[in-house]
């Protein structure tokens, strides 16, 4: 099978989030199906987390004038410029693009956070996705993935899809090989300064600010442990016993997971969610915000949850957390049961069965 690859996320700053998504599960089709031809194309700029093993096409164009013709003239067309004989074309998220008549897109939407959260975008950022036009490309497309049940039940509902073209295909850990490590820090080490860990996009819906305010709470009660961010975004982060990190990529963040008493994870709104999973990879808990995602991913036990947006709950998580090894410990043993099916192998295996029913 010949299959064309928007890598539009794969150029630029190297960030989580789509350009994760992307570098993981198109390394592991390439391993899994290596008899398939994989043709990405990527615009101009610097390239991060390309898998070995596809054939790369560059555009001369600057990835905004590229775009921005696609979407407001139809043209080039994405199998076009990949050469054209496409079996299928892969679109990882939804962006402007354009696609010849009789080839079969996959689309995979994450969520809907910028119809149901629009304020938390910018003015260029909402723009960019009224170019995009995720609803009709869903429409259009001949399958459509997502990352969760529950997000393929709110595809369904909220824009009219035919439910036999939506498949859920859950993502998986960075790395597999973490299983069995256990935390660094625990309530009772010596010589080191407990924290817990937030990891991801400093953006309104994962509700940072939330998780400052519980903090600071719980410090006022007596919690002990430091809180670090791992990420960068709009919303500033900062206080007593606050440290902000930065972007952390794939080869720091197994010792972030493994040194952090808990992963917290207050959004109001996700698609999946991979940091709980990926802490729990690593021995290492996860509070979150009380999500259908995160219950049906981490399970009912797998994970404290608290209400989402609720300060004191959270405080009161963050305590508990820092005092109960027993709690600590029976999550993750209960987190660890509810994702042992998880790989970016079987990711590949089912997106793959997707892609070849889209191309008939």
């Amino acid at each position: 099978m010949k299959v064309g690859v928007d890598g539009r996320s794969l150029v630029g700053g190297g960030g989580r989030g789509v350009a994760h998504y992307t570098s993981a599960l198109l390394g592991a089709l390439v391993e899994t199906f290596p008899e398939d031809e994989w043709r990405v194309l990527l615009p101009r700029g610097p390239v991060h987390g390309l898998a070995r093993g596809v054939t790369v096409v560059r555009s001369q164009w600057p990835g905004r004038l590229l775009w921005g013709a696609a979407a407001a003239l139809g043209r080039p067309r994405l199998d076009a410029l990949l050469g054209g004989g496409l079996d299928v074309v892969w679109a990882p998220a939804p962006a402007p693009l354009a696609v010849g008549r009789g080839v079969p897109l996959v689309l995979t939407v994450h969520d809907r956070s910028w119809e149901q959260r629009p304020g938390d975008f910018t003015a260029y950022e909402r723009l960019w996705h009224a170019a995009a036009r995720p609803r009709a490309l869903a429409r259009e497309a001949a399958r459509v993935l997502c990352d969760a049940e529950a997000v393929r039940a709110d595809l369904v509902t909220a824009w009219g899809l035919d439910p036999a073209r939506v498949r859920a295909v859950p993502l998986a850990p960075a790395i597999d090989a973490g299983r069995g490590q256990t935390p660094r820090f625990s309530s009772d080490s010596k010589g080191s300064d407990p924290y817990f860990l937030f990891v991801g996009a400093l953006e309104p819906r994962k509700a940072p600010e939330v998780l400052l305010a519980a903090h600071a709470e719980a410090r006022r009660a007596g919690l002990a442990a430091e809180l670090w961010f791992a990420g960068e975004g709009r919303v500033a982060v900062g206080g007593e016993g606050v440290r902000r990190l930065g972007r952390a990529g794939d080869a720091e963040l197994p010792a972030l997971y493994a040194g952090a008493l808990a992963l917290v994870l207050p959004s109001r709104l996700e698609g999946f969610g991979l940091p709980p999973v990926e802490a729990l990879a690593h021995g290492t808990p996860a509070i979150v915000s009380d999500l259908p995602v995160f219950r049906e991913t981490l399970g009912p036990e797998g994970a404290l949850y608290v209400p989402p947006g609720d300060t004191r709950a959270l405080a009161a998580a963050l305590l508990r957390l820092e005092r109960e090894r027993g709690l600590r410990d029976r999550l993750v043993a209960a987190g660890r049961a509810a994702t042992a099916g998880l790989s970016w192998a079987a990711t590949a295996r089912a997106t793959r069965a997707v892609l070849a029913e889209a191309a008939g």
